[in-house]
Parts: structure tokens; C-alpha cells; sequence
């Protein structure tokens, strides 16, 4: 499926000690809700700190927007960002954090901010409460609040479902399809999360990342068409297991992910076949991957 980028990377690679970030061709798609999957170490937080402009001592070319501005500085106010550290002071209050954030950014709407306090359940009329004194739900709901009531056109959030219980996860999921929905194809967002069950009915594309490299990556619905879930009896164990692309065995049986190319390798076994689930294609993507190394 072709479409446009909204941010469009080459080569970019960042070194640490016993880790580098490398990945060929990042393509993330404009007017839609990306997610960056990957176990804890994969890259993805380094990723979002580049795309950002929060780390710019990396190698690699990055353009943003069809106008394919390179320089993250002359787009940042079209960018909201969020990550699971605070941005605030810690004896900041509720109310001064809307009019601090009013202040730094000129497309800030106080009135959206307070509107998505209240229905974040957070307060914002007489609490004295400082940054510091509320949990990390509350913090991260505080933030999303600040950056959703921006006018940006991408959105580039760092684990904002991990702290937030799941009620606040698909409420999280609901703000992000209507903040999609709202810019009637020019709105994209890009995320990093571990909660792929909670988060998947808001997944268009999905980027899997696995020791600073893409592994796979496309639109949700082709994923689920290139890989099947296969099911099948203990007898069929030894001829199955050799042509899938993860696998699973007990006394009952084995399940596991295999490539619908690969189907026809399995033919004469008694087998079910089922659509997979995003978080049961990115397990085992990064399983293989792992095997690969």
C-alpha cells in the first residue's frame, strides 16, 4: 500500500556502548497511528529522542512533512512530543502548568487543556497539588493533557499507555483516533508501547524493533495476512515445527506464527488456521529475530 510519509529517515545511526541504533529506511505514514514495538533495549525511546530533536548527535538524514524540512527546529511547533519523564517542575500546580504552557507555545489552547484535565480526571480548579505529589498515572495524563491541547499535526509519544491503567488506555486509544480522525488525513501519530493488546484497535502501521533495527513493519492488516496462526494436534508436532516462524508446543498440541507463503509446507496436517493477533505477530517477529542475531 503506498502512502505518504510524514517523516522520512536514511541511515540513521547512534552509537552507545554495546549498542547501536541502525536502522536503513524509516517511513513513518502520513495521517495515521503508528506504533513502535520492540522489547525494552530495542531502540525505540532512542528513535523518538531523534525524531524529536531532543538527541541530535546522531548520524543519518531526516525529513519532516511534505515540505521535507530536515531541520526538526523549523517544525517543532508541529510536533508534540511526550515521554514517561516530567517536563514539569516539581512544585508546579496544575493550574500553572496551563499557564506556563501557554506562554511557551503560541498554538496552546488553555480552554482544550482544561476541558481535557476535567475529563482526564484531573482537576484544575482549587487543587494545590504539586507535579510532584501525583502518582505516574496522573503525571502521564497531565502531560497528554498539555500536548493534546496543542494544534500540531504529529504526535510523537514515548510509552504513554505504561503507566495509566486500562480504562485510561482506551480512553488514551480514543483521543489518539479522534486527534487522527480530526485532521482529516493531514494528523499522524507515532508511539512506542509494550501494551500492544491494549493499544491495538488504534494500530493503522506497525514498526517492530528488535537490537536498534527494524525488523518488520507495514500496515496492521497486511501484517495479519502475511502471518497465520496455525493450530494443530501432538502427532503433527515433528513435521509442523521445521516451516513455522515461531512455535509453541504442549500435551495438547502446538500453535504457533507462520508464514502464509508457507502454508502450502504444511499441507496433509490436521491444522486450524486463524488471523493472529498484532501482539502474537510481534512476539514472534522478535523472536526470530533474536534467533537470527
Amino acid at each position: 500500500m503506498e502512502f505518504q510519509n510524514v517523516i522520512y529517515g536514511t541511515k540513521i545511526e547512534k552509537k552507545f556502548k554495546g549498542f547501536c541504533l541502525d536502522i536503513e529506511e524509516l517511513r513513518i505514514p502520513k495521517g495515521f497511528a503508528t506504533a513502535l514495538i520492540g522489547e525494552n533495549g530495542a531502540g525505540k525511546t532512542t528513535l523518538l529522542n531523534i525524531l524529536s530533536g531532543i538527541r541530535l548527535n546522531y548520524h543519518g538524514k531526516i525529513q519532516y512533512f511534505d515540505e521535507q524540512v530536515e531541520n526538526v527546529e523549523k517544525v517543532k511547533d508541529r510536533l508534540g512530543y511526550t515521554s514517561p519523564g516530567s517536563f514539569f517542575l516539581p512544585q508546579w500546580t496544575i493550574p500553572q502548568i496551563g499557564k506556563i504552557s501557554s506562554l511557551l507555545f503560541d498554538n496552546f489552547d488553555r480552554d482544550k487543556y482544561q476541558e481535557l484535565c476535567r475529563d482526564l480526571a484531573i482537576s484544575t480548579k482549587g487543587i494545590k497539588k504539586t507535579v510532584n505529589s501525583l502518582s505516574d498515572g496522573n503525571r502521564m495524563k497531565l502531560t497528554l493533557a498539555t500536548v493534546f491541547a496543542r494544534d500540531t499535526e504529529c504526535l510523537l509519544m514515548d510509552e504513554p499507555a505504561s503507566p495509566l491503567d486500562p480504562l485510561m488506555r482506551d480512553k488514551l486509544c480514543g483521543m489518539i483516533r479522534e486527534y487522527i480522525e480530526e485532521g482529516n488525513g493531514a494528523n499522524s501519530a507515532l508511539f512506542s508501547t509494550h501494551n500492544i493488546t491494549d493499544m491495538e484497535n488504534v494500530i493503522d502501521y506497525a514498526i517492530i524493533m528488535e537490537h536498534g533495527k527494524i525488523a518488520e513493519q507495514g500496515f496492521v492488516e497486511d501484517l495479519k495476512e502475511k502471518y497465520i496462526l496455525v493450530k494443530g494436534n501432538t502427532e503433527d508436532v515433528a513435521a509442523a515445527k521445521q516451516h513455522m516462524y515461531s512455535f509453541s508446543e504442549s500435551s495438547y498440541g502446538f500453535e504457533g506464527i507462520c508464514l502464509a507463503k508457507d502454508l502450502d509446507k504444511l499441507a496433509g496436517l490436521d491444522i486450524s488456521r486463524e488471523v493472529p493477533s498484532l501482539f502474537q505477530i510481534s512476539v514472534a517477529v522478535m523472536k526470530m529475530s533474536s534467533v537470527l542475531r
